[in-house]
């Protein structure tokens, strides 16, 4: 019997994705260079590429041209990601006709690109008690490979699917969902591996990177963000306690590689506790707000560059890193190095060298003000060059004395009301794109202050803008810059024929020319657009898909709907306001009480303020981001706060639908007991 049983092994071996010719539409074992090649036919990395550039190399869909474009049809995500808590962060991954598409409830759909028919469908039916998410429900994207859709799941399963019938091929539990983490990201396919971080950074877990094995699922390595003792990195956290063990240092997106080095890239998140209090975690708290590189096969430490010391402002390097072969001017001339950026919440953009991690454009550690009971660093590195958002606090909002006119890096004693400081969120996840031929990089930002009783939302009366720029990476100068009247929540994709295609909260997909900014169409969606869309080409068409989900982080509308375009589609827009939020009908409930003989479970209650109502009302209920009201306002009661989650009120959405009594009783409960004021 054994040796039948290893028998039976080799030949499953032998069989293997990796060795076996792959079927007619099946995915096969990408190698490198198909996997770091610009997508043209299909769309197979969540960045476009292993380099993460988010850039296609095609030029039907042009200056000239995109004027023509029209919707080819909308396929329907039925009713996938629609609840309040939910956002569509999603691009989708196109293969040999089909595409492949998330929603932020972790459910897959397969569509065929000819008939527009539903494939096949996955549905995680993720139990909301094991989702710890400080953020809504929300998934980045998939990855595809030997002939699998690989799902990394909020719960912190990692799924792979069969590509061509959606059935479980295998399923783990790669960490505990009950400690806080979670996985946001797309996983990425690399060499027979599945490689994903984990999220979650808000509950204190000590953050980490994992690779699987794509035919398996068995683990091949692990690499902890924070490291442990006698680790590189480990003498950056106290001595005398454990801080380190619940360090934080979330990797929200994908990384990247680069084959020819053997090197994987990612960024990661703010140190834990995530309370902007930073006294019992003294030191620069490695590797924290950093760009990390490992050695893509062993998952062993190759070097890091640390964008923020002892981070107390939430400054999460939150976009992923983008790598870039430029020409960079010298004493000796121009040569060619291979470069890496990422922009952080503070607002910097850094460009490295990614063989060592020294800097390819100037970078100073610059003094920056103290206070001892943060045990703040007393410098942070500072990118000189062009900045894509301001980084003080032009005026001061009423009622508010400025400190240090609210400059990046201005600290606070922790416990008391906060400085107000400049950015709040600078440049969150949305994806930035890459244009290979002019050495740009196109970013979302945006200018906002945080701080003060608003908490994490700042002030009434402060500035909250979005801005979109483009940056030589080769000098690091603006090439254009322009302002939103609505922040920024959406990622781009580049093109080589001259656009830049960026989603916006009211629903529309734009066309910028990627030259200077300048608007060149727009389609009206029926809901918000954020996830960067994805550009191909199918019998000889060029195509643009954008998933128009909503987001939480927006509140705009939500939506299960997937756009193809090309120059020959026939649907015109939908009309203006289509995406309005009031446009999405709500059943009115009648108003409630609570559950008779239901006793409040308050741990319950916080578990469900962080996922659903953090984001807009901030940790403490004092507002949160882009200008959310405080949980608590005057004359707060039981059932003022339990109709109002029930039906949603002005911008709030209605949670009636998507929350039982017994889940609204708990989160109300633990407003009034221990977030409302005394």
């Amino acid at each position: 019997m054994k040796i039948l049983a290893l028998a039976c092994a080799a030949f499953l071996a032998a069989c293997s994705p990796s060795q076996a010719p792959s079927d007619a539409g099946i995915a096969p074992a990408f190698t490198a260079d198909e996997l770091a090649a610009p997508p043209r036919e299909n769309w197979i990395t969540n960045g476009g590429s292993l380099f993460n550039q988010r850039y296609s190399p095609l030029t039907e869909i042009n200056r000239d041209t995109v004027g023509g474009l029209k919707a080819v049809r909308r396929f329907s995500l039925e009713g996938s990601g629609l609840g309040p808590r939910n956002s569509g962060q999603g691009q989708p991954l196109v293969y040999d006709g089909v595409i492949y598409q998330v929603t932020g409830d972790d459910d897959v759909f397969a569509f065929d690109i000819d008939s527009g028919e539903t494939l096949w469908r996955y549905h995680a039916n993720l139990d909301p008690d094991a989702v710890q998410a400080c953020c809504g429900w929300v998934s980045r994207g998939l990855g595809l490979g030997e002939g699998k859709v690989f799902l990394g799941r909020l719960d912190a399963h990692l799924v792979a699917l069969d590509q061509k019938t959606g059935e479980v091929v295998w399923d783990i539990v790669a960490e505990d969902s009950g400690a806080g983490y979670s996985i946001t990201s797309a996983p990425l396919y690399f060499d027979g591996m599945v490689i994903t971080g984990f999220a979650g950074g808000e509950y204190e877990i000590r953050g980490r990177v994992k690779a699987y094995d794509a035919y398996t699922g068995d683990l091949v390595w692990t690499f902890h963000t924070v490291p442990g003792p006698g680790e590189p990195g480990h003498d950056s956290w106290p001595a005398d306690n454990d801080s380190w063990e619940r360090g934080g240092a979330p990797v929200w997106q994908t990384p990247a590689v680069d084959p020819e080095l053997g090197m994987i890239y990612f960024s990661t998140g703010n140190p834990g506790p995530d309370d902007w209090d930073g006294s019992d975690r003294a030191g620069d708290n490695l590797f924290s707000v950093s760009i990390v590189a490992l050695d893509v096969h062993t998952g062993e430490y190759r070097w890091h560059y640390q964008q923020v010391h002892h981070d107390i402002w939430d400054y999460d390097a939150s976009q992923p890193v983008v790598l870039f072969d430029v020409l960079i001017p010298g004493e000796d001339g121009d040569r060619l190095r291979k470069g890496i950026s990422e922009i952080n919440k503070a607002g910097y953009l850094f460009i490295l060298d990614r063989t060592n991690g020294e800097p390819l454009t100037p970078i100073v550690e610059t003094p920056v003000p103290q206070e001892p009971a943060q045990a703040t660093a007393p410098t942070q590195p500072i990118p000189q060059g062009d900045h894509v958002i301001p980084h003080e606090i032009d005026i001061a909002p009423e009622g508010y004395a400025l400190v240090n006119q609210g400059r990046t890096y201005t600290p606070s004693p922790p416990g008391e009301e906060r400085a107000l400081y400049t950015p709040l969120a600078g440049a969150n996840w949305p994806p930035p794109s890459y244009d290979p031929a002019t050495h740009t990089l196109y970013l979302c930002a945006s200018n906002s202050v945080g701080g003060g009783r608003g908490g994490l939302g700042g002030p009434t009366g402060a500035v909250s803008r979005g801005i979109y720029a483009a940056v030589d990476v080769t000098s690091h100068r603006l090439v254009w810059r322009q302002a939103w009247a609505e922040r920024c929540y959406s990622g781009s994709t580049a093109t080589a024929g001259g656009l830049l295609f960026v989603g916006r909260n009211d629903g529309r997909l734009t066309a910028l020319d990627s030259a200077d900014g300048m608007m060149l169409w727009e389609f009206q969606t029926d809901a918000g657009v954020h996830a960067p869309v994805t550009v191909f080409e199918h019998d000889g068409v060029e195509y643009v898909l954008a998933y128009a989900g909503g987001t939480l982080f927006a509140r705009d509308k939500r939506g299960d709907g997937l756009w193809l375009f090309s120059l020959n589609g026939t649907m015109d827009p939908l009309p203006p306001g289509a995406a309005d939020p009031a446009a999405a009908a709500q059943p009115v409930l009648a108003a409630v009480a609570p559950p008779p003989g239901h006793v409040a479970d308050l741990d319950h209650g916080e578990a469900i303020y962080r996922q659903a109502c953090l984001p807009c009302h901030g940790a403490e209920g004092q507002g949160g981001g882009d200008g959310g009201a405080p949980a608590y306002p005057d004359a707060l009661v039981m059932e003022t706060i339990l109709t109002t989650a029930t039906n949603g009120r002005n911008a709030m959405p209605a949670f009636g639908p998507v929350l039982s009594p017994e889940d609204l009783h708990d989160v109300a409960s633990y407003i009034l007991e221990e977030l409302k004021p005394e």
